[in-house]
This record gives C-alpha cells, structure tokens and sequence, in this order.
C-alpha cells in the first residue's frame, strides 16, 4: 500500500508500467490475481481513493489504522 502512494507521484513511464495489459490468454485455472486487482481491492476495502494517496500525512495515517 505504501509503494502506491510513490507511484502516483512517479514519472510517466511508472505510470505506463502500472497500466499496462499484457496481450493473450491466461493459462488454465484459477486466474492469479493482478497487482493491480489486489491494490484496488486493499483500497476499497480500507476506502481509500486516489486523493488519498497525494496527501502524505493523510496516506499514512489511513493504511497504519486499517
């Protein structure tokens, strides 16, 4: 949760790494679950949005208390 807050600060191409779909099929099975699926998911659960992680002091006082 805490490398979240770096990356959307970060330059432009952290930004197009954390975006990026990988072309194809998965593999058969239980899909693994995404990076980003598991960072949403931590968020919702803790209701956090994307002004949340501008604001420093704010940030790091919702993740401790969750």
């Amino acid at each position: 949760m805490v490398w979240v807050c770096a990356a959307k600060k970060a330059s432009d191409w952290v930004k197009k790494c954390m975006e990026y779909e990988v072309e194809g099929s998965r593999p058969r099975g239980r899909p693994k679950r995404t990076w980003k699926e598991v960072v949403q998911k931590d968020c919702q659960a803790r209701s956090l949005n994307r002004e949340d992680a501008m604001d420093r002091g704010r940030w790091k006082t919702l993740i401790k208390i969750g």
